[in-house]
This record gives C-alpha cells, structure tokens and sequence, in this order.
C-alpha cells in the first residue's frame, strides 16, 4: 500500500547542475521535476553552477539534436512548480544578469543554499 506524503515530507528540491547541452542531466532533472508535480509533490528548482545556463534565454536544440529545455520550462507552471531558485555565483561566473532570466528565479548564495537543501525533505541532483 503506498501512503500519501503528509505536508513536511512531499516536498522535493531538484538540483540543476548541468547546463542545457552536452549531457541529458537537465533534461533528466526537468522531468523529474514534473512528474513529481504531477503526483502531488511540491517542488522546488535550483539551478546550481553551469546549471543556471538553462534559464538564459533563447535556449535553442544542441549541435547533436538535443532538444532545447526552454519549452519543458515554459511548462513549470503548469504543474505549479513556481519555487524557482538560482546560484549567484553560477550567474556571476557565466556574466549573466539576473533580470534576464526565463523564467524567473529568485537568487540565493552560500548560507541560503544550505538552509533551502535542508528545508526539503526530498534532494535529487542531476
């Protein structure tokens, strides 16, 4: 019999640490997040060092026919995944402003990053 996750033990942090080509990691992370959200999980997303690359915009296929995430990330809301996070220092070390990310997130750095892991009672990292 599977029992249904009370309040503090559903929610789910999915660690993002890979960019968008390259390797399936971010795509694998994505849908994970998904189906998560889709059997009731809260989810939450942290786009951690190269990982922060995914939500650049203008994000196209890869040179091997990779398919882009920006239309997996255009769904997040669909599935009420609205708690987005993002590395500060992965931004600053690919010279990205915040304000141009799609979609948003909220940056978060060092100490933040710690207290959000341990906030969730689910961690997957890809």
């Amino acid at each position: 019999m599977i029992e249904e996750p009370n309040d503090d033990s559903g929610d789910l942090l999915v660690i993002l640490r890979h960019g968008p080509h390259g390797t399936s990691y971010l795509k694998e992370g994505l849908d994970t997040a998904l189906v998560a959200a889709a059997f009731g999980r809260r989810v939450s997303l942290l786009f951690l060092a190269s990982g922060v690359a995914a939500l650049v915009p203008g994000q196209g296929a890869g040179p091997l026919g990779q398919k882009g995430t920006q239309p997996t990330l255009a769904m997040l809301e669909m599935y009420d995944i609205d708690r987005l996070f993002v590395d500060g220092a992965g931004l600053a070390e690919l010279g990205v402003a915040p304000e141009t990310l799609t979609p948003d997130a909220t940056v978060i750095e060092g100490d933040a990053i710690a207290a959000l892991m341990a906030e969730h009672a689910l961690v997957l990292t890809f």
